[in-house]
């Protein structure tokens, strides 16, 4: 029985008699007795304490040798089907693991075809993965905003979510962009098999700021999955590479620069888990629809990469004089419309569903970090990294025939299949242990 169908006054006040004449009807007492006991949080027969229920001071009674528990003043509590924010520590708690095992499953799904779709996109716009890139940033944002307006005529934004500050979706849009920049700027000077292990480095610099901005602790074990989950990322994608040799293309800056663009997408991700906290509390615990922040981050993101375009054209060896050229080549092998492209089969039917999967990619991560946190949902997005692996070496139209998985794909998996057990199996203990210091 949910906690929000707790009700009391006229049976606590028979409590009350029947303890005073000593004499109770044994129907109604466990009737009554019910009542009071779906107030109680711990089922293993342990007590209650104010610390389970804050501001709420239990009072303890026994009746045929059953301790109950009268609650003198309730808080206001949310449904089982919503969330709730902790005052406290600004924490969000989810009641039902079944919503994130939930999204967790859609969103590896879609982290899985997003991956699988944006290889075959590049089939027909392997000269232009610029201009790919490019109508994803800005196309976004006339579709988000679009479905917001939507949202807000049936009523489902408010005017209240819309007149929220506008400085954290500016950093988010400012954080994203400088990520893709730095990110692009240090992809064109290293190695390929250096890319995917240094991004691992995000995990690491989202524990950091989740505990920096947000206040969050983490237990050895979280932290210890974490850094397998890296571990089985890097090996599962191992393919015989000389490690020794790996950075001796490149100077040390460029290294710092990929660890560097990790770490401008995590506090991007760290401050959009912020919003949602904070948004609770300025809505006075209302939720704040996802599309709020998919729309204006998205905005101030491609106002930011506007900004930038000149210097990530060249980056991607694009004189900046030869940019409108550039893309309307684009946009005719993205449409495959003149006679005279060619190299563009696929288009743009191959492209158009990358972009639809790579849109409900991040609604579902987006909707995920908010029932969760942004470490959970980096964690199941990583989990789609071997999956993906495997799935593309299977016989797929417009790729060729791929290499056959290194012995080390199996072990890698595994290991990273641990190290998300590990951290899930901790957060329980850990998030009790945080409310009750």
């Amino acid at each position: 029985m949910g906690l929000s169908n707790v009700s009391v006054s006229p049976r606590l006040n028979l409590f009350s008699f029947c303890q005073a004449h000593h004499r109770v009807n044994p129907r109604s007492h466990r009737r009554s007795q019910r009542i009071m006991d779906s107030g109680r949080p711990n089922m293993n027969g342990t007590a209650a304490t104010s610390s389970s229920f804050p501001g709420v001071e239990p009072s303890r009674r026994v009746f045929f040798g059953r301790s109950v528990f009268r609650k003198r003043d309730y808080r206001t509590l949310v449904s089982d089907a919503e969330p709730s924010y902790s005052d406290e520590e600004g924490e969000f708690v989810v009641r039902h693991g079944g919503r994130i095992a939930l999204f967790s499953s859609i969103t590896v799904a879609f982290a899985v075809m997003n991956r699988v779709l944006y290889k075959l996109a590049l089939v027909p716009m392997q000269r232009y993965p610029f201009f790919l890139a490019q109508i994803s940033t800005f196309g976004y944002v006339a579709i988000y905003f679009s479905i917001l307006y939507g949202r807000y005529r049936a009523g489902i934004v408010t005017k209240e979510m819309l007149s929220l500050p506008k400085s954290h979706f500016v950093g988010i849009g400012l954080l994203e962009a400088l990520g893709v920049a730095s990110g692009m700027a240090s992809a064109a000077m290293l190695p390929g098999p250096a890319i995917p292990i240094l991004s691992q480095t995000f995990l690491v610099w989202q524990l950091i700021f989740s505990a920096l901005i947000l206040g969050r602790k983490y237990s050895i074990n979280q932290i210890l999955g974490c850094f397998l989950v890296a571990c089985g990322v890097v090996m599962a994608m191992a393919r015989g590479v000389d490690h020794g040799q790996m950075f001796a293309q490149g100077d040390f800056i460029w290294p710092m620069l990929m660890i560097a663009s990790s770490g401008f997408q995590a506090v991007a991700s760290v401050i959009k888990e912020f919003v949602f906290v904070d948004a609770s509390k300025q809505l006075k615990g209302r939720s704040l629809d996802i599309f709020v922040v998919n729309s204006f981050g998205s905005g101030f993101q491609a106002l930011f990469v506007l900004l930038l375009l000149p210097l990530l054209s060249n980056l991607r060896g694009i004189p900046f004089a030869e940019l409108p050229s550039y893309l309307k080549d684009g946009a005719a092998c993205f449409l495959n419309i003149e006679a005279n492209v060619s190299g563009c089969e696929g288009a743009p039917f191959l492209p158009l569903l990358y972009i639809a999967v790579n849109m409900g990619f991040n609604i579902s991560v987006l909707s995920l970090l908010k029932m969760s946190s942004a470490v959970v949902t980096s964690l199941v997005a990583t989990l789609s990294v071997p999956i993906s692996i495997y799935v593309l070496t299977l016989p797929l139209p417009y790729l060729p025939q791929s290499d056959p998985l290194s012995p080390f794909f199996a072990a890698g998996s595994a290991i990273l299949v641990l190290g998300l057990l590990l951290y899930n199996l901790s957060r329980p203990a850990t998030e009790h242990q945080n409310k009750t210091d």
